[in-house]
């Protein structure tokens, strides 16, 4: 990504950040997040891509230290490629979602998400109350 692609991805942020509330989720709103999901999720793929073939070849190492290092950088990459592998049906799922209208919206309440919580997870398909009710719900869970 080149400074000048991220100025103008910053400007194109405050823009719509600074659109009247009647202007939520406009044609203008869901093309910006149509092309920022499909550019996640060719980055993500590119990455799953590259971190494949880093695991498919691995270095002839002798010396212990550099082998438990190895490994330990592989199990790292295994986790990054799992949690990246997860993300790409939630981004298709989130494109489904535009093409419906009905990106941005709870799926539980139909309250809108909001700009600002969609531009740091724009796969986010809870506003921010019903998500924390359903982490609560999860930790009681998991507590007991």
């Amino acid at each position: 990504m080149t400074a000048e692609y991220l100025s103008q991805r910053a400007e194109q942020h405050a823009r719509l950040l600074a659109s009247p509330d009647e202007d939520y989720m406009n044609e203008e709103q869901l093309e910006f997040f149509k092309g920022y999901l499909l550019d996640l999720k060719q980055r993500t793929m590119l990455h799953v891509d590259e971190l494949k073939q880093q695991l498919s070849s691995p270095p002839e190492l002798s010396d212990e230290v550099d082998r438990a290092q190895y490994e330990e950088e592989s199990r790292l990459s295994l986790r990054i490629m799992d949690r990246e592998r997860k993300l790409l049906p939630k981004i298709d799922q989130a494109l489904t979602r535009i093409a419906r209208k009905e990106f941005g919206y709870c799926l539980e309440t139909g309250e809108p998400i909001g700009l600002a919580r969609l531009f740091i997870r724009p796969v986010s398909e809870y506003c921010a109350d019903i998500k924390l009710l359903h982490e609560g719900a999860e930790k009681h869970f998991y507590d007991e």
